[in-house]
C-alpha cells in the first residue's frame, strides 16, 4: 500500500509544467506598480513522499526574509524529484 500510494503518479508540488521524473520551474504570479526592486526574499516549504509537508512559503515569510516593506513582484518556484522530494517557494522582490 505504501509503495502504491507513494508512486501513484500524483504531482506532489503544484507547477504549471509537469515532469514525471524531475521538475524544476520558476514562474511569475503577481506584479505591482513598484518600479524598482532592490531586495529579494525567499520562503519555502518541502514535501516528502507527499505524506509529510513542512515550512512556511507565505508572502509574509518571504518579505521578512528579504527585509521588504513594499512588494514589486511575487514569483514562485517548484521542484519535484520522482514524487519523493518536493519544494515550493515564494520569491518576493521589492524594497
Amino acid at each position: 500500500v505504501f509503495l502504491g500510494l507513494s508512486t501513484a503518479g500524483c504531482q506532489i508540488v503544484a507547477s504549471p509544467l509537469a515532469g514525471v521524473i524531475y521538475n524544476e520551474t520558476k514562474y511569475g504570479d503577481v506584479a505591482t506598480d513598484e518600479a524598482v526592486a532592490n531586495k529579494e526574499g525567499k520562503a519555502c516549504g518541502t514535501s516528502i513522499l507527499g505524506w509529510v509537508a513542512t515550512g512556511d512559503a507565505s508572502i509574509q515569510a518571504a518579505k521578512t526574509a528579504g527585509g521588504i516593506a513594499k512588494v514589486a513582484s511575487v514569483d514562485h518556484s517548484a521542484k519535484n524529484l520522482l514524487g519523493i522530494f518536493g519544494e515550493w517557494c515564494t520569491i518576493v522582490k521589492g524594497n
